[in-house]
């Protein structure tokens, strides 16, 4: 079923492609953009990075095809990038396309980002230091699935979608039950102000599991081909701090494991492609929970989706400039 249209003069549409790793939502988000006059604005905590590129699939300048391209490389490996740092610099992206009247298109890999933007963020409890101190010495000792245990007796739901190996966002959710006193979900939920002047369109890839596994093993190979082990090796002799939250990304730690323990690289892929499988799952048991997306079978390079896409975009899009009385924003809208 179609969204309700806007009506409000100042709103403008924000088109959002939610979808598994490895499902082609940057090459969507790119004919897209192309189509409909948009430009692509990146929702993924690991692609904010600097030189953490190959195995985030940054997409090449080939593949932006002269697009431009939002909120990638912003930090360096050392910096800690939240939610409410990635809702701030959208919103400046958001306000700059809006000047130039141009679609905004993301492609939603990180959940949390997306909906920090769309909905806000709530009041949460500041940072203890002395706390944080005595969960990052738990889970130096026991482990981050200690850690998600300790979750899961204070807030299940939080526990279910952090993963146990990201530390960073294992001590965080913890750190603010016990502040507050109440589960993260229920923080989370309270006084939030969402995301003013913007109508969303959210579309979801949605291919079958076993050919996105298929597609997910193919991936990682093809990344090593083109030098992700070496990529890894350059950013450990740059001094890219081995604490740091970009080290603890899917391949990231297993080839950083792998250069400094010298652990097998066929163990390495498969745990990868292990790692990765289940990361997808996870995205897609989250997306699944998004209000009003409209979900396509197949991945985002095929013609074929690409094309079902347009059938349900365009005409919203065009429903929608009638409604507020702006022009057209390209001919084939």
């Amino acid at each position: 079923m179609a969204p309700e249209m806007p009506v409000h003069p100042s709103t403008l549409m924000l088109v959002a492609i939610l979808g598994p790793t490895a499902s082609g939502k940057s090459s969507l988000a790119v004919s897209l953009a192309e189509k409909l006059g948009g430009e692509v604005i990146a929702c993924d905590s690991t692609q904010v990075y600097r030189g953490f590129d190959i195995g985030t699939a940054k997409p090449s300048a080939a593949e932006r095809r002269g697009v431009p391209h939002h909120m990638i490389d912003l930090v360096s490996p050392a910096d800690v990038f939240t939610a409410g740092e990635y809702r701030q610099r959208a919103l400046e992206v958001l306000a700059d396309l809006r000047r130039r009247n141009r679609v905004p298109i993301f492609t939603v890999g990180t959940g949390l980002y997306f909906r920090a933007l769309m909905e806000g963020l709530a009041d949460a409890p500041a940072r203890s230091d002395r706390m944080r101190a005595r969960l990052n010495a738990i889970a130096a000792k026991r482990g981050g699935p200690h850690l998600r245990k300790i979750l899961r007796r204070l807030d299940p739901a939080a526990a279910e979608r952090i993963s146990p190996n990201d530390r960073q966002k294992l001590v965080r959710a913890v750190e603010v039950c016990l502040l507050a006193g109440k589960p993260l979900s229920e923080v989370h939920r309270a006084g939030r102000r969402g995301l003013q002047g913007y109508a969303p369109l959210k579309i979801g890839l949605n291919p079958t599991r076993q050919a996105l596994y298929e597609r997910i093993e193919r991936r990682v190979h093809l990344m090593l081909d083109h030098g992700w082990s070496e990529e890894v090796a350059a950013l450990i002799a740059n001094g890219a701090p081995n604490a740091g939250k970009a080290f603890e990304f899917i391949g990231y730690r297993e080839l950083r494991a792998h250069a400094e323990a010298g652990q097998p690289l066929s163990n390495t892929v498969e745990a990868i492609a292990q790692a990765t499988r289940r990361y997808a799952k996870r995205q897609l048991t989250w997306f699944r929970q998004e209000s009003g997306v409209q979900w396509f079978a197949g991945f985002g390079d095929e013609p074929e989706t690409l094309s079902a896409a347009l059938d349900y975009l365009q005409p919203l899009l065009k429903e929608f400039q009638n409604a507020v009385g702006r022009p057209g924003l390209r001919d084939a809208v």
